[in-house]
């Protein structure tokens, strides 16, 4: 069976390759077994240098790079660009979290040593998702890789050839063929692949998929699982120039065509003056908003969504609010003269509506109404997800307030809420995850504690009350 990507912006095909079946999945694991041995006992800085070649090798081609994410994924070229900054900078990130978090330590005892030393898991299962193809799965694979795991990846089936590339660049960098294998293909071979003897699967992706990782693996708890999943996440706009913080919610909201888990899905602002004012300016600059293809003369603030079929699902979720009471304030809509991928920011009032708690992954933001501050961190709270929240607001009582009260792991103020640090943990609560947060602290699940008490000899011990023996002490006979 063959796999292929197509350039959602323009409909070109770009890549194909043949989708790996569930005994290509046990044979890829069944070889990165094999190598794991050499690749876990190479000493550490063998592994950052190769690594590092890797980073280098990026850079050296990270116009190539950026513009098959941008083709791919659909995204601005400019955007694309920054995804393969992140990348290079992961390797640097990832080295630096290793040795703080998963490093060696000892504490001299009466005995001896104390010591904590960390350990890889074995062979890791990567799945990657689509809306950033090259930097998500990057920072599962980098920090697995430098803490001596094999990587078995299954790219998304929608972004193959950005996969294929990056490990491509893995292996010419110098990690040996078996230590990091590539499948390629769709649900069914990521949930073959997560059925084989594998010791960790690292997931990225929606909230549904990481429901169906955690049954996959109830009866496999020496798995490590760590998920990084979606969010309903909200943004409350309370005060301050409503120009500047409507450019803060387009931000939060449109980027990457509302393609990314810590996009915002709902704005909370109060009722009456200031929340008018903030609607309207954000009206007004949704539609300033330039959408095109990656290969516009003028670079386009956002391209299209992943493909047609996530511009339907798009469609559709709007039309199910509107059903449910909400009101249309900017429609989400086709865009003329481009392909059936490409869709229109939307704007829409659900106040008072008991509207689904899902993420919408597309460019539809939800307008809420609240009557004061505390019922907008109460409305900011209903929801099952936790993975992103945003304030803005020049008070810093306020801001007080909503970053104790708030639920989620990434909790922005004044800033985008799609804006998170490398240097930083990112992950969320609830459904958004199960607390093993990626970004600096994938260090965390990439690497098992070994806490021991050591020794230089066997020397006696104090004895226990109710032993039956006496300490025996140098120079002297055990009693007869």
């Amino acid at each position: 069976m063959i796999l292929r990507s197509f350039d959602p912006a323009l409909g070109e095909e770009l890549w194909q390759g043949d989708v790996a079946p569930a005994e290509a999945c046990a044979a890829a694991v069944a070889r990165a077994r094999q190598a794991l041995p050499l690749w876990s006992r190479r000493p550490l800085a063998e592994r950052v240098d190769i690594l590092e070649g890797y980073a280098a090798k990026l850079k050296g081609q990270d116009e190539a790079m950026a513009l098959r994410i941008a083709r791919e994924a659909g995204k601005p070229l400019w955007e694309a660009r920054t995804e393969v900054a992140a990348m290079i900078g992961k390797v640097a990130l990832s080295v630096a979290a290793l040795h703080e978090r998963a490093g060696e330590r000892e504490a001299a005892t009466d005995f001896g040593v104390a010591t904590l030393r960390h350990r890889p898991h074995g062979v890791m299962a990567v799945l990657g998702p689509f809306n950033f193809p090259g930097h998500l799965p990057n920072g599962h694979i980098v920090p697995a890789l430098l803490a001596g795991n094999c990587v078995v990846f299954k790219p998304s089936e929608q972004t193959p050839w950005v996969g294929q590339a990056m490990v491509e660049m893995l292996w010419e960098a110098g990690v040996p063929g078996d230590v990091v294998q590539i499948v390629h293909g769709g649900r069914e071979t990521g949930g073959a692949l997560v059925a084989c003897d594998v010791d960790g699967v690292l997931f990225t992706g929606s909230a549904r998929a990481g429901r169906f990782l955690r049954r996959t693996l109830i009866d496999r708890p020496e798995v490590i699982l760590a998920l990084e999943l979606g969010g309903n996440n909200p943004l409350v706009a309370w005060d301050g120039d409503p120009a500047l913080a409507a450019e803060v919610v387009v931000q939060s909201a449109f980027i990457t065509a509302g393609q990314r888990c810590t996009c915002a899905r709902r704005l909370i602002v109060p009722q009456g003056g200031y929340g008018d004012q903030m609607v309207a300016a954000l009206s007004e600059r949704i539609a300033a908003l330039r959408i095109g293809a990656w290969n516009d003369f003028d670079q386009p603030f956002m391209g299209p969504v992943i493909s047609s079929q996530a511009a339907r699902a798009a469609h559709d979720a709007q039309t199910a609010l509107v059903a449910a009471g909400s009101r249309s304030l900017v429609p989400l809509e086709a865009v003329p003269n481009r392909s059936e991928a490409f869709v229109s920011p939307g704007l829409i009032d659900s106040t008072g509506v008991d509207a689904a708690d899902e993420e919408i992954f597309a460019p539809l933001l939800q307008v809420i109404r609240a009557p004061d501050f505390p019922q907008a961190i109460e409305l900011a709270n209903r929801t099952r997800f936790g993975l992103a929240a945003g304030l803005i607001s020049d008070d810093p009582g306020l801001w007080d307030q909503f970053r104790r009260s708030i639920r989620a792991g990434v909790v922005n103020r004044n800033r985008p809420t799609t804006g998170a640090s490398g240097a930083m943990p990112f992950g969320g609560l609830g459904e958004s995850g199960n607390h093993r947060p990626s970004g600096f602290y994938a260090a965390d699940y990439c690497a098992h504690p070994v806490a021991g008490l050591e020794a230089a000899k066997v020397h006696s011990i104090p004895t226990l009350p109710g032993s039956g023996s006496a300490p025996v002490r140098p120079g002297q006979s055990a009693p007869q």
